[in-house]
């Protein structure tokens, strides 16, 4: 006899989940699906599908053998009810089970689909995270503006880490100025740790190519961790070889070398395989044990402690309809070639490549080169949400909505950033070596093959001046506006939208 249904969602893949730790092995029924409902509400990479499938099947079998009782559906099951309430029902009715009890899911549609369930759902805490709602609600109450500098703070003196007593190690908070240097090829840079299916994840490679064939995305080869075990692994890898440089490169891009220094454990931190504070503490120890630099460790410390809670508490502070903001009123629909479309403009081109081939870029390809064109050109921030929901590895609404909608699309009116995070070609220029080879001349702001990032730029300026025209920290860009003579503000005017009409015809730009 069942007296529970504990249901395990496929982001929720370790044993510390709060609904694990309440359950009776001998007594509760743990319940698995893999479900239309999950992989159908926007058109996932099917190297997103297969990583999780393979890592629920993977941890179906740990949890068997530490001695649960574990009812796995599998897509193509014939009884799939196809959403993860109907199978949890399901399973609870087909076994006399009174009650669902699960973790409470990362995305809202989740949360309330389980508060209107014909069989009581109890939603427990997820524990996981450092910071909890109400503990974010408490901070974020009375303030004018949520900053993630002063939560980050707030973290660090919650956990002590990178503390000398009340003061921060290296005598600052954030070591962000040293983090922005440029990265040039490095033949013996070592790469990051691949692992080779197993029999269980070439079962679901199989299935994922079958049915979601289709979608935007190669699926082979499939070469990412699916088990605890190699997360910790690929983890290791990461703080022996890559900690050291990871803060200097962080933000730098390379045609030929698409990860650098990165990391690549957000996928396996965000789906449960890793968890947070353990791998903080771990790269803490390293800058202890003087073998590695506090600017790599605090940057990387940073992005976990600071932004990865920071964003969660907001998604969940703000409500279900956050991600449907769109304060800049911007209309225009995602350009074909985030689909893998021709462009000539070469660091897209490089950035939605490297998306479809890996489901992976890093922060700053996503912030500066993807997220600030369309910010630039006025794209609708719902569908670039969804498209970064769609195609990176590691996108889950709750911490995905607000890197897009706040910080990358400013279409919450600066809840997240101060300003807009928008850029000429020169940052790009900066950061990588992608210009060297485009088709456009980054140093060129109007005319023939003016690169694109600069008619852009001012363009959003010069349209959005009314609700920027009074912010501080854009003060110096609409007096270097000002300046120039008017001959030259039409004709940016003029080229800018002539390349915008291109680009809403579906034209290569």
């Amino acid at each position: 006899m069942v007296s529970r249904v504990i249901l395990i969602l496929g982001d929720q893949l370790s044993s510390e989940m709060s609904s694990l730790k309440e359950g009776d092995k001998a007594r509760d029924l743990v319940v698995m699906a893999e479900v239309a409902a999950e992989t159908d509400y926007v058109a996932h990479h099917p190297k997103k599908i297969a990583l999780i499938f393979a890592a629920m099947r993977h941890f179906a079998e740990e949890l068997r053998a530490a001695g649960w009782q574990v009812a796995y559906t599998k897509l193509d099951d014939e009884d799939n009810t196809q959403s993860l309430l109907g199978e949890a029902r399901r399973r609870a009715q087909g076994h006399g089970a009174d009650e669902i009890v699960m973790t409470e899911a990362g995305e809202w549609r989740l949360r309330l689909e389980a508060e209107e369930s014909a069989i009581p759902v109890r939603q427990l805490p997820d524990t996981r995270f450092i910071a909890t709602e109400q503990e974010f609600a408490d901070w974020a109450e009375g303030r004018k503006a949520l900053r993630m500098e002063y939560f980050y703070r707030e973290m660090r003196r919650k956990t002590g880490l990178l503390m000398d007593g009340d003061a921060p190690s290296g005598g600052q908070w954030n070591f962000d100025h040293d983090n922005r240097k440029p990265a040039s090829d490095d033949l013996f840079r070592i790469k990051p740790l691949t692992f080779k299916p197993d029999e269980i994840t070439r079962k679901v490679l199989d299935l994922v190519e079958a049915k979601f064939g289709e979608n935007f995305g190669e699926l082979r080869p499939f070469s990412y961790a699916v088990t605890r075990k190699d997360a910790e692994c690929a983890q290791q890898h990461f703080l022996d070889h890559h900690l050291q440089d990871f803060g200097t490169y962080q933000d730098a891009m390379l045609s030929n070398d698409r990860v650098l220094h990165h990391s690549l454990l957000s996928a396996y931190l965000n789906i449960g395989l890793l968890d947070p504070l353990e791998l903080c503490r771990a790269v803490e120890q390293r800058y202890r044990d003087g073998k590695v630099p506090i600017n790599s460790a605090e940057g990387f410390i940073r992005q976990i402690l600071g932004w990865r809670e920071y964003v969660r508490g907001l998604y969940f502070l703000k409500g279900p309809d956050y991600p449907h903001q769109n304060k800049l009123n911007h209309q225009r629909g995602l350009p074909a070639l985030y689909w893998g479309a021709e462009t000539r403009m070469n660091c897209l081109s490089h950035a939605v490549a490297q998306t479809r081939e890996d489901a992976y870029a890093h922060h700053i390809q996503r912030l500066m080169v993807t997220g600030n064109f369309a910010l630039l050109a006025g794209v609708n921030p719902k569908e670039v949400h969804e498209w970064y929901l769609a195609v990176y590895i590691d996108a889950f609404e709750w911490v995905e909505a607000p890197n897009t909608v706040g910080m990358s699309q400013f279409a919450d009116g600066g809840v997240i950033a101060s300003k807009p995070y928008i850029s000429s070609g020169n940052y790009i220029h900066k950061m990588s070596d992608y210009c060297g080879d485009c088709a456009y001349a980054v140093t060129k702001k109007t005319g023939e093959g003016a690169c694109p990032f600069n008619l852009l730029y001012w363009h959003f300026l010069d349209r959005h001046r009314e609700r920027f025209k009074g912010n501080p920290r854009m003060g110096q860009m609409y007096r270097t506006w000002d300046r120039m003579d008017e001959d030259k503000r039409q004709t940016i005017r003029k080229e800018a939208a002539a390349f915008l009409d291109r680009l809403s015809n579906g034209e290569t730009v």
